[in-house]
């Protein structure tokens, strides 16, 4: 039997979530009938499964081409990536509750073929201008003074942001909305199918950006723009065959709650003034704060431009969608998922960039990068059995503390043996007035001749003319042989912790997320989902402004205190949320 304890109304729609011994049941069903394998392969969970894989294996791929892409179009050097990036990054922040507005107010088969098409082709059309540019580059700067090249760089930076907008809108609809009504509503089913979406994850995450980069390697540029093309193509057709067949066998995807337009509540306002006006004429009400504050409102409202009013209706919308996330039961736990993206503790260009200047080879990186992949495979196995034997909230407060555990690890390496920190260059200006000062500072770097031998004016990436891009590896050329640091302690428990952290780390994502899908509404489901995507982004962008202001090797020490600190801020949201949740409980029983 079914259990409704956390059956919630949200839209006038009854949600109900079974327990786990409905699961074991049905599997055990499906497991006695003759051809369960094929029913399997036809049903709509495989068909997910197949439609994710392929879209986050083009995803992988894009983000990864188009980093080198843009680096090899600029002339070996990073600010065209870092514009993209700060576009993307700004476009999600700022239309994150747009889109997941968009997603609440639209039937779901007409969002998931609108954002499926809109992303495969943006990726398509900026193929082909990236493969136009790579063959005629030295016409087209010779067009207009140069200014044809600075169009075809605002060209491709824009498709390919529009091309990252609709892959958020498809991912809120698909693994925020679709799993859990496919699931029917059955937290073991909806564990299951998070933690293989995470997988799939996690594996094209590897696999993906090695296959686009052997391209790129042994072909050209263009090849590789050629081959993303033909996947986008390929993928779009299967992709909207299998989702439309998903949306056909089950029916429940069909059904909304319906959602209150802002502007209907305009006219209805308007409408209820105007009746209240005529039949009140020789009656009129006292004026009140209230009520004259209202009128001159929507007066103004009546009397702006349409394009004014659409402004004015899109600056709502996101305002509402904020204020919907606010007041979420789960607020805390989003934000605390939120704050562990403001961190250098992964595997990103910042974090490789700095084990280079520990006289860490590119092979060894390679190995350590498919270990980490290993381990969050583990968290996704630890997920799941966790929540089925002690609870979902408990499970997040398991995994958090051991993220927080392994996470020590990182901050022992600081002070380790090796660790190349030095507070004093935070303060270069104050060094200046002793010369002591300045040999003291001298000898200190001398003890650590790494192979980037530049100093403290060196940052932690270089120009991009003595590195290649692989996957989040960043590989030097012309980097000296044979220097080596006095001693490994620190970088080997740097990535130690940066490795055994990933079990903990992707548990509590899947927590967080599993949540975020049985608590929100299913009519705000999208908004808010929307918000909590911007809400990553804006952490993201924190962790960014933090190496730009501390970007030498000697600083990194620093960013991983503070990592940390941001870390344990998410962490404490989530435990103060799991013991309002847990007193909630105890009252309501």
């Amino acid at each position: 039997m079914s259990q409704q304890a956390d059956a919630s109304r949200c839209g006038g729609v009854m949600v109900e979530f079974e327990s786990d011994d409905t699961l074991d049941s049905r599997v055990k069903k499906a497991r006695s009938i003759p051809g369960s394998a094929l029913i399997y392969l036809k049903g709509p969970k495989f068909l997910i499964y197949v439609s994710g894989a392929l879209s986050m294996w083009g995803d992988r791929m894009w983000h990864f081409a188009i980093s080198v892409f843009l680096i090899e179009l600029y002339g070996h050097n990073l600010l065209l990536t870092a514009v993209f990036g700060l576009v993307v990054a700004g476009s999600v922040l700022l239309l994150g509750a747009l889109i997941g507005d968009w997603v609440d107010r639209n039937p779901r088969n007409k969002v998931a073929h609108a954002s499926l098409f809109i992303q495969n082709i943006s990726v398509t059309v900026c193929s082909i201008v990236l493969m136009l540019v790579f063959s005629y580059k030295q016409r087209i700067e010779e067009i207009w003074d140069g200014w044809l090249t600075v169009v075809c760089y605002t060209v491709v930076i824009i498709l390919a942001d529009v091309a990252n907008l609709a892959s958020t809108a498809l991912t809120i609809a698909i693994q925020r909305d679709w799993i859990v009504v496919i699931t029917g509503y059955n937290r073991g089913h909806l564990a299951g199918m998070n933690a293989t979406m995470r997988r799939i994850d996690q594996v094209t995450n590897i696999l993906a950006p090695l296959a686009v980069g052997q391209v790129m390697t042994l072909a050209s540029n263009v090849v590789g723009c050629g081959f993303i093309l033909a996947w986008n193509l390929v993928s779009l057709i299967v992709e909207f065959f299998f989702l439309s067949r998903v949306y056909r066998i089950v029916p429940a995807l069909s059904v909304k709650p319906p959602t209150v337009e802002t502007d209907q509540v305009y006219r209805e306002g308007r409408e209820r003034r105007r009746l209240d006006g005529e039949g009140n004429v020789a009656q009129p009400q006292p004026p009140t704060e209230g009520n004259c504050s209202s009128n001159v409102h929507l007066k103004d409202i009546t009397n702006l431009p349409l394009c004014f009013r659409r402004f004015r209706w899109l600056v709502s919308t996101c305002k509402d969608g904020w204020r919907a996330y606010y007041h979420q039961p789960v607020f805390l736990a989003g934000m605390g998922l939120a704050f562990l993206y403001t961190t250098v503790l992964g595997f990103d260009c910042i974090t490789t960039g700095y084990a280079y200047t520990q006289g860490i080879s590119g092979s060894l990186l390679s190995l350590l990068m498919g270990v980490s992949a290993i381990t969050g495979l583990m968290g996704t196995v630890m997920f799941t059995r966790l929540r089925k034997t002690c609870g979902l909230i408990n499970t997040g407060i398991i995994s958090s503390c051991l993220h927080l555990g392994c996470l020590l690890l990182c901050v022992c390496s600081v002070f380790a043996p090796g660790s190349p920190m030095d507070l004093n260059l935070l303060m270069p200006y104050l060094s200046s007035s002793s010369s002591a000062g300045r040999d003291s500072m001298a000898s200190q770097r001398q003890k650590h001749p790494y192979p980037l031998m530049g100093g403290s004016n060196q940052p932690l990436l270089p120009d991009r003319s003595s590195i290649h891009w692989t996957n989040n590896t960043v590989l030097f050329d012309n980097v000296p042989s044979g220097t080596t640091p006095e001693s490994y302690i620190s970088i080997i428990l740097l990535f130690l912790g940066v490795i055994t952290a990933r079990i903990g780390l992707w548990s509590f994502d899947l927590t967080v997320t599993q949540l975020l899908q049985e608590t929100i509404c299913e009519s705000e489901r999208g908004v808010v989902n929307g918000v909590q995507s911007s809400m990553n982004y804006l952490m993201d962008l924190l962790h960014f402004i933090m190496v730009i202001s501390a970007p030498q090797p000697e600083h990194f020490g620093i960013l991983v205190i503070i990592s940390v600190l941001f870390i344990a801020s998410g962490h404490s949201m989530y435990f103060v949320y799991a013991h309002k949740a847990k007193r909630k409980d105890r009252l309501g029983t």
